[in-house]
């Protein structure tokens, strides 16, 4: 299976993106922008063509690459304190509230 070569029109349907979305990524991951997730990642794909112009055809294997780096791990979220009512102010050496009449 890792040799199996798929059309940009598969590997967006397993990605689960619009080709026009898979051909942003290849230009981007071209150019060293492209972002997964906040990580730099390369995109390893094959052109045919004399001059690269062909047909573009990536393998099964840096597709199942792609969507594992495309998965959400949660994370824990972390317990906060509840914050400290203050009574005092620095600075301030008076009495806070309505004046007493």
């Amino acid at each position: 299976m890792s040799d199996e070569l798929l059309s940009t029109t598969e590997t967006a349907r397993r990605l689960g993106v619009s080709r026009a979305t898979l051909y942003a990524w290849l230009g981007e991951s071209d150019n060293g922008c492209f972002l997964l997730r906040g990580q730099p990642v390369t995109i390893q794909y094959l052109q045919s063509g004399a001059r690269g112009q062909g047909r573009i055809k990536i393998e099964a294997q840096e597709v199942a690459r792609l969507r594992d780096l495309m998965r959400v791990h949660p994370s824990p979220q972390t317990v906060r304190r509840p914050p400290i009512k203050q009574t005092r102010y620095p600075g301030i050496d008076v009495v806070l509230g309505r004046p007493n009449s």
